[in-house]
């Protein structure tokens, strides 16, 4: 049984590429094999990543949007930052599929949306930001500091 996954990789922000797998393979699966993957909205369930990740989602009507490409090359950038804090990268450019995000969180154009690992948006912005910008926010997370106090403790 094949199952094909769209997916976009970092260095080609606005390519959809396509991975094919020999078995049925998990969206939570695929990002923590590979945590510089960002997942295309229709893709996959959210609800699946609640408690292993912390979603941002990248919405534009247009892969071709200059902010989207802004947007994703500065994710593109530092993925070793967003890997650290388990973020999972989800982008939607098309409003016609309607996805189960898009139809959540109601973007007009543009939108970025940093949410936590309860799956509740803990920030929405309506221009890019940079990694550094999304990590101290991230960082400012209770559930976060916890974390980071966790690590901390370990001998």
């Amino acid at each position: 049984m094949i199952r094909i996954l769209a997916i976009i990789s970092w260095g080609l922000a606005a390519t959809v590429a396509v991975a094919q797998e020999a078995e049925v393979t998990s969206a939570p699966v695929l990002w923590n094999d590979d945590r510089s993957i960002a997942f295309d909205a229709a893709s996959l369930d959210i609800d699946d990543f609640i408690w292993l990740a912390r979603p941002v989602v990248v919405f534009a009507d247009s892969p071709d949007d200059p902010r989207f490409r802004q947007q994703m090359d500065m994710l593109s950038a530092r993925p070793d930052e967003l890997a650290e804090r388990d973020v999972i990268v989800v982008t939607d450019t098309d409003p016609d599929a309607r996805s189960d995000l898009r139809l959540r969180l109601r973007p007009r154009g543009f939108m970025l949306v940093i949410m936590g690992k309860d799956g509740e948006v803990e920030l929405r912005k309506p221009g890019p930001w940079s990694v550094r910008e999304i990590s101290r926010t991230i960082d400012k997370m209770p559930l976060r500091e916890q974390e980071v106090d966790d690590r901390r403790a370990l001998p």
